[in-house]
């Protein structure tokens, strides 16, 4: 199962970086920061967003996983 993750980075991202950032939906916040948040599958995926955060100069102010997980596909 994925969990959902909730990252919050400084400055307002183009929601075209939504398809580079695994998809992750782009919420700009009133405080000038942007919310990225959606499933991702495992640690893995995880691990390469935020590597992705890092290579593109952002500033990550929180990281946060959500109880909720998204259910399986149907097989």
């Amino acid at each position: 199962m994925a969990y959902i993750y909730e990252i919050i980075v400084q400055g307002h991202l183009d929601a075209d970086w939504s398809e580079e950032l695994e998809g992750m939906t782009i919420t700009h916040r009133s405080d000038g920061t942007s919310l990225l948040s959606g499933p991702l599958a495992d640690q893995s995926m995880l691990h390469g967003l935020l590597l992705k955060v890092r290579d593109l100069g952002l500033q990550l102010l929180s990281l946060s996983r959500l109880d909720a997980q998204e259910p399986d596909e149907p097989t």
